[in-house]
C-alpha cells in the first residue's frame, strides 16, 4: 500500500444560514496537513454543518474553505467521509460495500479488488469480505464504513460522530482502531464529536463550539503521548476543564 499525501485544510470566516436561521457565524480554522483534530459541541453548534461544508456536500454558504489551497466547490475522492450511520448497501457484501466507493476510481479491476482486500485487513475484518450488513455486529458495520471512506486513498477523512450510536465497550475499541489507522496512513483528520473523553483521546488539538449560530469558542492543544492514558492527571484536568466549559460537572477522583 502506498503512502497518501495528507493535505491542510483552512476554513476562513465561514458563515451558513439555513434560510433566515443562522447555523455557523464566520468560523476560522486551520487544519494542519496530517493532523487529527476534534470538533466538539453540543447538538445543535453547527459541527455536523461545518463537516458537510468541507466535504463539499453543501456549497451554498459565504467565506472560504480551502483543501491543499484549492477551494472546496464540490465533492471529491480525496475527501472521504464517515456518518454515525455506517449507511451500507444491505443487498452488498462487505466488500462490495467498500468496493462501490471506487465505481468512479481511476484503477483496473484487479486494482479496484486489491484496494478492497488492503482496506478490509486495514480495519481488521478478514474472514467477514462476503459477510452481508445484517450479519454485522454495529462495530464491525461501522469498521466496513470507515474502509470506505479510506478505500480511495483520501488526503482528508471526516468522521461525523462515528460511533455516537455503539455501546461503550465498542466505541472505546473503536477509538483505539481509528487511532491505529490515523497513524498507519498519517492522513488528516477532522471528527466531529459531543463526547469530551473522545474529543481528547484521538484528538492532537480539540476545537469547541458554542451554538446557535455556531462559533468556535475555545481551541485546546492536547500535548499528551500517545497511545493515552485516561486516568493520566493531565488528561483527567484537560477534560475537567472542557466538562466545565459546557457546565458539567468535574471528574470527582477518589
Amino acid at each position: 500500500m502506498t503512502s497518501v499525501i495528507a493535505e491542510g485544510v483552512e476554513i476562513d470566516r465561514v458563515s451558513k444560514h439555513y434560510a433566515t436561521l443562522p447555523v455557523l457565524d464566520s468560523v476560522s480554522l486551520r487544519i494542519r496537513a496530517g493532523e487529527f483534530v476534534s470538533v466538539l459541541g453540543a447538538s445543535g453548534c453547527g459541527k455536523s454543518t461545518l463537516l458537510r461544508l468541507i466535504a463539499g456536500l453543501d456549497t451554498d454558504y459565504s467565506g472560504e474553505i480551502r483543501v491543499a489551497g484549492e477551494r472546496v466547490r464540490d465533492t471529491s475522492l480525496q475527501r472521504g467521509i464517515v456518518f454515525q450511520d455506517h449507511r451500507l448497501f444491505p443487498w452488498l457484501t462487505a466488500a462490495q460495500n467498500v468496493m462501490a466507493a471506487l465505481r468512479n476510481a481511476p484503477l483496473s479491476l484487479a486494482g479496484k479488488r486489491r484496494a478492497v482486500a488492503e482496506h478490509i485487513a486495514l480495519v481488521g475484518l478478514e474472514g467477514f469480505e462476503n459477510a452481508y450488513p445484517h450479519e454485522l455486529s454495529g462495530g464491525m458495520a461501522q469498521r466496513v464504513a470507515i474502509a470506505r471512506g479510506l478505500v480511495n486513498r483520501p488526503r482528508v477523512l471526516l468522521l461525523d460522530e462515528p460511533f455516537g450510536a455503539l455501546d461503550a465497550q465498542t466505541r472505546g475499541r473503536l477509538q483505539n482502531e481509528l487511532q491505529r489507522i490515523w497513524q498507519h496512513e498519517r492522513i488528516t483528520m477532522v471528527l466531529v464529536t459531543h463526547d469530551v473523553d473522545e474529543a481528547i483521546y484521538l484528538g492532537d488539538r480539540v476545537v469547541t463550539m458554542a451554538p446557535r449560530p455556531g462559533r468556535i469558542e475555545r481551541i485546546a492543544d492536547v500535548n499528551l503521548p500517545r497511545p493515552r492514558e485516561r486516568t493520566d492527571p493531565r488528561y483527567v484536568a484537560l477534560r475537567d476543564e472542557l466538562l466545565a466549559g459546557f457546565g458539567q460537572s468535574p471528574t470527582v477522583q477518589p
